[in-house]
């Protein structure tokens, strides 16, 4: 009976689902590649209207900012279920979207803007891809 007493007793700790714990990153990260965004688009326009600010480039940067950022939010809570390269391929395809999008605003081609935002996309995937790959 001594030894009983003497050993170490363990508590059940409560399960928390994987929605309730999520740092303070999973709401940083998104917003600060929104707020980027939606900066980037914004001036953009504005060097081509010769450095003179409208309201158009306010909305354009505001609605820009909130769709990328409702995107990289989502695709942050869902990202643990998917697979790595699946994981990969959305961080992939988000970010020539991004990026396809921001070119096409400055004047390029639309394949320009793709092969753009293609090349950008699948690079970021690749790297992704290896990030995951090594770490899990």
């Amino acid at each position: 009976m001594a030894t009983q007493a003497a050993m170490p007793r363990h508590r059940r700790r409560r399960r928390t689902s994987a929605r309730a714990h999520h740092g303070p990153l999973g709401l940083v990260l998104p917003a600060l590649v929104a707020v980027t965004a939606g900066i980037w688009a914004a001036s953009i326009l504005r060097f081509q209207n010769d450095g003179v600010a409208t309201g158009g480039q306010w909305i354009l940067g505001v609605v820009c900012a909130v769709v990328i950022g409702a995107l990289a939010f989502g695709l942050g809570r869902i990202q643990h279920a998917l697979k790595r390269e699946m994981r990969a391929l959305a961080y992939g395809a988000l970010t020539a979207a991004i990026i396809g999008f921001l070119t096409s605003l400055a004047g390029g081609s639309v394949l320009r803007a793709a092969g753009i935002g293609v090349a950008v996309g699948v690079g970021l995937g690749l790297v992704t891809f290896y990030y995951y790959y090594t770490h899990e």
